[in-house]
């Protein structure tokens, strides 16, 4: 068993999102996963384990996430962790990867120095909430309609795991940002919610992020690639010009800034992909 600790959506060698990535010949027990998740303490770990395929291939992984509190159906940043962690072990390539509700790739490059990755995500949707979610929300995480960018209104988003997205009219807006972690788990619970992404457009192909994740037991990741593979299939929904590709800076809140990059297909509901620099923090042999 390998166990891996690397920050996705790396700024350099600064910022980006801890995951836990383990890698073994097969999965352990679902309560042995859940555990050992709490015990690397990062928002999700990442368990692979090859495909059973008739001929044994390295690019072929069935993949659980897990958080501290819960199991997860996908989590944008684990996958670029776990892509690093694959192209480290393996090379350059695209890995493909079997979830609970989804077939999707991950690419890693390596470079001179560097190391990146990019996901394809499943396919995205949205929809426009139900009102009485919207009011709870801004309640919740106090805010008041009139704080709302009038061209984004809010929505509910989809690209493998479900979020609230809120279009905030300023960085002012968004720095404020707060809420009580056990209200706002009751309230992601009740909506089945994975995050409620909070966004302000800088530009139309710049915007900066903060997501809550009050449902797995954490106050707020600083990069989160499913919701930004979400958001970009709701800016192409509703015909935002991003040019086909928004970047997105997430955890400056935090102290650990983050980028993110997401390249829109400009059909409706595509995959997105999402990539972004990943940085290994420490790697242990069990």
């Amino acid at each position: 068993m390998e166990i891996h600790k690397i920050a996705a959506f790396a700024d350099g060698q600064q910022g980006g999102n801890p995951a836990g990535v383990v890698i073994d010949q097969e999965h352990p027990p679902e309560a042995t996963m859940q555990a050992m998740a709490a015990e690397i303490g990062y928002s999700e770990t990442a368990f692979l384990a090859p495909a059973r395929l008739p001929k044994k291939r390295h690019d072929h992984w069935r993949v659980r996430y897990f958080s501290p509190e819960s199991e997860v159906p996908f989590c944008g940043h684990a996958t670029i962790a776990l892509g690093a962690a694959l192209t480290s072990k393996f090379g350059t390539g695209i890995f493909n990867l079997a979830l609970n509700q989804a077939d999707i790739t991950v690419e890693g490059i390596k470079t001179e120095g560097n190391l990146i990755a990019a996901l394809q995500s499943p396919p995205t949707f949205s929809r426009i909430p139900d009102e009485a979610m919207v009011n709870e929300a801004l309640s919740l995480f106090g805010y008041r309609t009139t704080d709302l960018d009038q061209r984004l209104p809010p929505a509910f988003i989809h690209a493998g795991a479900n979020h609230l997205v809120v279009v905030l009219a300023s960085r002012k807006l968004l720095s404020a940002m707060h809420y009580e972690l056990a209200v706002g788990r009751q309230f992601m619970k009740a909506y089945d919610l994975v995050t409620v992404m909070f966004a302000y457009a800088e530009t139309p192909t710049l915007f900066h992020t903060r997501n809550p994740f009050a449902s797995g037991g954490v106050y707020e990741d600083p990069a989160t690639g499913a919701a930004s593979a979400a958001f970009a299939g709701y800016l192409n929904d509703v015909q935002w010009p991003h040019e086909g590709c928004i970047t997105l800076i997430q955890g400056e809140d935090m102290g650990s800034r983050s980028l993110i990059q997401a390249d829109i297909n400009p059909t409706p509901g595509s995959s997105v992909r999402v990539s972004g620099a990943a940085r290994f923090l420490d790697t242990q042999a069990c």
